[in-house]
């Protein structure tokens, strides 16, 4: 994404002028999938895609703002009933309005802003959003707050103005990110650690099904429900187990008779997915990127068949990696659609997305989407 091409966009909408420049980063997670709102750890890490805004205060209590992507122009106030219809506004306002109520005074700006994070494929382009409006007004009033809390200030925006009870990851990856390292966050205490990630001779490739199947009601908030019921269940016979990542298979199959199949297997997954994160880090301490890929493939079998949220697509797609050797191929993201994510040997990389193309255009007759992706630094401001 051009920083010029926003630029451009500004000084059209708002009377030649120019502000300051903020780009955050969309987000992969190379495993840890639905462990975040378990109190387990996610392995994230931020890419060379991202969203770019572009920002000048205004002097008033109105906030103008042009998605360029939608060629779509917005304006709202700072209060609670001011909120925008616009579905894209609501993001910028929460993080607005998240600052407000955390004692921030922020005021009115014009901003225009684009992104070149792929919608729909599992890549927190949300996230991104937010991240660079708490991280820009943050710094353009001078807040002084910290990064952990604009990571909280986006998830807070996503739960109280966009209705998807999020955890953590997403808006900590953007804000967090560091070039050539992926992070381990506990998402129960909040300790994180970098993992230099430099895979030498394999290359991280995203295959976009262009699928996205809409549920009635969230799948995502049922799954999160069956996984607290499970842990009460628990609780029983161990009081201090707090979420599914305290918890063990043996303390799970004392239950099984006193919650439904499908809860059992929901917990099944996140409890094995805690554990496949914790092998992921030993292993890349090692640069054992073999151990890394079987846990990948682990970790879509069990999203597949125990926390069910793929689809058949993307099980196509995971079916193709491993017939051609690929190390390592999870579907990402909360499911349903989106993207695999695929850790790729240097020599069969360009083989690897012609078959995976020809095969899914001639099966479901649509053309899949290649990513490759760079790990890339998080919040910054560009000028």
């Amino acid at each position: 994404m051009e920083m010029e091409h926003v630029r451009s966009r500004f000084i059209k909408h708002f009377n030649g002028e120019t502000g300051s420049v903020y780009a955050s980063p969309g987000r992969i997670n190379l495993i840890g999938e639905h462990t975040d709102y378990n109190g387990g750890f996610v392995f994230p890490g931020a890419v060379d895609k991202g969203m770019i805004a572009e920002i000048k205060l205004n002097g008033t209590d109105k906030v103008r703002a042009y998605s360029i992507d939608l060629k779509d122009y917005v304006e709202f106030g700072l209060n609670e009933e001011d909120a925008p219809h616009a579905s894209w506004a609501k993001y910028i306002f929460g993080v607005c309005r998240e600052i407000i109520k955390r004692g921030y005074k922020i005021g009115g700006f014009d901003t225009a802003f684009a992104g070149d994070v792929p919608l729909g494929a599992g890549m927190s382009s949300s996230a991104a959003l937010e991240s660079t409006f708490a991280f820009a007004l943050n710094d353009m009033f001078n807040l002084g707050i910290d990064k952990f809390e604009l990571a909280r200030i986006g998830q807070s925006t996503e739960h109280n103005y966009c209705g998807v009870m999020c955890g953590i990851m997403d808006q900590f990856a953007s804000v967090f990110g560091k070039e050539g390292s992926l992070m381990r966050l506990d998402c129960r205490s909040m300790e994180y650690e970098y993992f230099p990630f430099h895979p030498k001779g394999y290359r991280l490739v995203l295959i976009d099904s262009v699928v996205k199947h809409v549920l009635v009601d969230s799948p995502y908030n049922k799954r999160r429900q069956s996984c607290e019921r499970a842990v009460a269940a628990i609780q029983k016979n161990h009081p201090h187990v707090e979420f599914l990542r305290d918890a063990t298979m043996d303390m799970l199959n004392e239950v099984k008779a006193e919650i439904s199949a499908e809860d059992y297997m929901r917990a099944e997954y996140v409890i094995g997915e805690v554990q496949r994160v914790l092998n992921v880090c030993d292993a890349l301490e090692k640069d054992d990127y073999e151990t890394v890929g079987k846990n990948m493939y682990e970790t879509h079998a069990g999203m597949s068949k125990l926390y069910e949220v793929s689809c058949e697509e993307l099980d196509f797609l995971n079916d193709i990696a491993k017939e051609c050797g690929v190390t390592g191929s999870r579907i990402m993201g909360g499911g349903f659609g989106g993207c695999t994510i695929n850790l790729v040997k240097d020599e069969i990389y360009d083989k690897f997305i012609e078959t995976a193309l020809a095969k899914y255009k001639e099966k479901y007759g649509k053309t899949a989407k290649v990513y490759a992706v760079k790990i890339s630094d998080g919040s910054r401001r560009l000028a």
